[in-house]
Order: C-alpha cells, then structure tokens, then sequence
C-alpha cells in the first residue's frame, strides 16, 4: 500500500523541515494540522485562535461548510481543463466580480493564481498604455505587490528587490503624499499602482484625499490608476474594496488572497477603456480561472454577500479598537487600518517579541515590521471570538511586560 499520509510531532518536523523545503523563509514556529471557524490546531493538538486568517486569506474561516461543499461538488464534475476551454463557475465568478466591483458592462476579468499574478497582469497592461515618450509606471515607497521580477519591480522595498537586480526598467517610486503626486504624474506616465492601506508595510492608511487626488490627476494626464486589492478586496475592510471608501473609480483593481477563501487565485479587474488594451495571445495561463478555483471563489463571494460578512467587517472591527484601546497597554501607540484589516503601531520595537508571546498563548497575529502588529481575522468572527482574542492578547502583553522586567533585574 502506498503510504498517501504522514505524520508528524514537535520532535521531527523542524528537522524535515529544513531538510525538504527552500531555504527562503525561516523555518515556521508551528505546523498545524486542522481547523474550524477561526481556530485551528498543531500536530501536538495545541489550540489557537487564528486572528490572522492565512494572511488575510481565510475569509469564511476554516473548514466552511459552503466553501467544503463547493469544492467537492466541483473537484466531482471538473477539476481543471485549460484556457482553450470555458467553464460555467469561470463565467459565473467574472460576472460577480464585475458587479461588485462596479467595472460593469464596460468591465473585464483576467484570471491567475495569485496575487503577484495579477499584479504581472496589470503590469503588462499599464506597458499596453504606453505610447511614444509614456513609459514611466509609479509606485509608492514602502508599497508591496508581490516577489515575482514585475511585482517586485512595483514594490517599493529596496532591500527585496536589490537581490535580483536588474529589475524590469521603467518603475519608479514615490512617497506617499499628494504633493508626490502632483510633482511627478506627468503626460510620460503610464500607470499609477496604489494600495489603499499598504499591508505589508504594517496596514499604513494612505493621507486622506490621496486616492482621489490619484484619480484626478491620472485621468487628466492619460495614466491607468491601478489599485492594489490582494490584501484589502473581498469585504475586508468593510466594502467589497477599499477604494470604494474613496468614492473613485479606478481603471483597474487586482484581488486575490480573500476571494476563495484559501484556494489559489488571483483576478485582474479593468474598468472603462482600459478593458480594451489587451489582445489575444498578448497574456494567459495554464491553471487560471480552472473551475475548481472559480467555483469555490463563486461561493465564497456568494457566502460573503449572503451572510452580511461585509458589515459584519465594520462592526467586528470597531469592536476590536473598541477592545483595544481599553486595554490601555503603554505598548500600544496607535490603531491603523479599516474593517478587519487593523494595525496596531507600537511604542517599542518588540513587534517579534509580542507575535511569540501571543502564540504561547494560543494566538495567532502577526509582525510586519519591528513596530507594527497586524490583525486579519475571518470576517466570521462574532462577539465570542473577540473576547477570547482580549483575554489572550491582555495575556501575551502581559508576559512580554514580565519578561522585560525580569530581564532588566
């Protein structure tokens, strides 16, 4: 019989860990086994409460019943069959997207696997918005869109990119103010990416009227505005995209992590004109838009409209500041972010620090930085798991407290 399962405890699986896997990330503190709701457990049956849902990605939770379902009533029909091929979950999940999205009519989908798939995507398209002398494409400082060599080139952390230098030419990045903007959106411009709070950056919001005055300086200068929705889109922050908040239409979004709730897809979303840039054989791929991820991002799109998780986004995240800021912990400087994408800035640099604590506490967070800690929790989340989440983090900060005091004894 062949051995289709293995299992693993505390002792061995670091070991194997470095021995099989690429030596591009740190070996991880836990390997977990299952889920349910917003908890999920280790291969020793530690419990913990996942407030950071695969990084924004786990929308409905784990093991949802709508997205089980839908995936093995797909993967029973059509796993995968091609790009020369449509599929009914293909054309379903384009047209969702295009409503909620507002693209509409006018509105086009193209379909990846990822996040930084997209982001190639709406690379390519901004080079299509291109003519004689428009060649510049913006970006902003501290921005984060992706580690292929196109998404890398748009992320605006020297320290990633400057491994794999030379980098596609042509970006380059600003900072993250209106005069910014004005001093370098010009007619040699071709496109503008945003993200409309930088995630990775530590969940920083960008200065009010920034992506309004994007739009009305891009329109007037012949520039694609295209927004950054990986981290930000499917209901996270309260509206199906942030850039909603801002009353503006873009030219184009790029969505990923939330949209199936854990199974890999990535969508280019275009507006206007702009969906008639591309042209046949000009972009594809072998695995997007197959119907198994499109099914189960039809579904879960669905659960997320049906079962109000967009408001329940605004209120599950003013319940979380609210907590948070009664806390009064001298370690907590500022609340940032929108729905339930929240940062918590801190007072010292112990961001590491804080995220291990948690995690002996049976909690699951996130340092984007030495300062920052960065919550993503699935939009499920209900009045009990945001006790559950205080009383832990109270216990975490409290633990870090000590450990410091002991430390200067």
């Amino acid at each position: 019989m062949t051995e289709t399962t293995r299992t693993f405890t505390a002792e061995d699986w670091h070991e194997k860990y470095g021995q099989v896997m690429m030596g591009s990330l740190a070996v991880p503190a836990v390997m977990l086994e299952h889920g349910s709701g917003a908890y999920v457990w280790d291969v020793d049956g530690k419990e913990y409460l996942d407030f950071l849902a695969g990084i924004a990605v786990n929308s409905l939770g784990h093991a949802h019943p709508v997205l089980v379902d839908a995936i093995a009533t797909q993967a029973a029909k059509l796993v995968h069959v091609s790009n020369y091929f449509a599929t009914p979950s293909q054309v379903a999940l384009a047209e969702r997207l295009l409503r909620i999205s507002g693209a509409g009519d006018g509105g086009r989908v193209f379909f990846g696997n990822s996040g930084a798939e997209a982001n190639e995507a709406a690379f390519k398209l901004a080079r299509l918005n291109s003519r004689p002398g428009r060649t510049r494409i913006l970006a902003l400082n501290n921005g984060f869109h992706g580690r292929t060599m196109g998404s890398l080139a748009l992320t605006g952390k020297p320290h990633m990119r400057e491994p794999f230098e030379p980098m596609p030419p042509g970006v380059e990045h600003i900072e993250s103010t209106i005069a910014a903007l004005e001093a370098a959106i010009d007619d040699d411009v071709a496109a503008l990416f945003v993200e409309p709070i930088k995630g990775e950056a530590g969940v920083i919001d960008l200065p009010e009227g920034f992506l309004a005055a994007a739009r009305e300086l891009t329109a007037r200068h012949g520039a694609l505005l295209v927004v950054d929705e990986i981290q930000t889109g499917v209901g996270r922050t309260g509206a199906w995209f942030a850039v909603q908040h801002a009353g503006i239409v873009p030219d184009a979004i790029t969505v990923a992590k939330g949209m199936a709730g854990g199974v890999p897809i990535g969508a280019l979303i275009t507006f206007g004109a702009a969906s008639e840039l591309f042209e046949r054989g000009q972009h594809g791929s072998t695995f997007g838009g197959n119907p198994l991820a499109t099914a189960a991002a039809d579904a879960v799109l669905e659960e997320i409209e049906s079962a109000g998780l967009i408001e329940n986004a605004r209120i599950r995240g003013r319940q979380l500041r609210e907590l948070l800021r009664g806390i009064r912990s001298p370690l907590i400087a500022e609340l940032r972010g929108a729905g339930l994408l929240i940062g918590i800035g801190l007072t010292e640099p112990v961001a590491n620090e804080l995220t291990a604590a948690a995690l002996r506490r049976g909690l699951i967070i996130n340092a984007t930085n030495d300062s920052s800690i960065r919550l993503a929790p699935p939009l499920i989340i209900g009045d009990d798991e945001i006790a559950e989440f205080g009383r832990r983090f109270s216990a975490a900060l409290d633990d870090l407290r000590n450990d410091t005091r002991g430390a200067d004894q």
